[in-house]
């Protein structure tokens, strides 16, 4: 049996889950988008991770 199992069902429903990335994460993944941007500037994909750079500043705050 797993965890998951052993527990009564009101206490399934109540967990929530835990964040993937800190409020830290999100700085260094947006400083490694940023790098790479600057390395696909002249690239058609350049579009796609200039508007995730942009949304990982949001997220920020």
């Amino acid at each position: 049996m797993t965890d998951e199992e052993d527990r009564p069902m009101n206490q399934m429903t109540q967990m929530r889950p835990r964040a993937a990335f800190s409020t830290e994460d999100f700085s260094l993944i947006r400083t490694a988008v940023l790098h790479y941007l600057k390395e696909v500037q002249d690239k058609p994909e350049s579009v796609k991770y200039a508007a995730l750079y942009h949304r990982l500043g949001r997220i920020e705050g």
